[in-house]
């Protein structure tokens, strides 16, 4: 258990962050959902909007520090190229 003043601030600010980046994550495994879920459907035109929704979300996460760069690179590089098979 945190004994200083500081230990005990920063115990409080990483909850809020904890809190914070919580629900950033939840918000861009929802938009990865419904590209998934488009996918699996087989509708280009959904699954091509929701990517277009998604990848704002993904780039804002990694900006945010929620998900490292890569990682957002590779899942919109990954997505992208099954939306344009489906629509091939």
């Amino acid at each position: 258990m945190a004994n200083t003043v500081s230990a005990k601030k920063a115990t409080r600010k990483i909850a809020r962050r904890t809190d914070i980046n919580k629900a950033r994550r939840s918000r861009v495994r929802s938009f990865l959902r419904k590209v998934e879920e488009a996918l699996a459907a087989g509708d280009a035109g959904v699954a091509k909007q929701a990517l277009q929704a998604a990848q704002p979300e993904l780039h804002r996460a990694a900006s945010k520090g929620v998900m490292h760069a890569n990682t957002v690179s590779r899942k919109i590089s990954r997505l992208a190229s099954r939306v344009k098979a489906l629509s091939a």
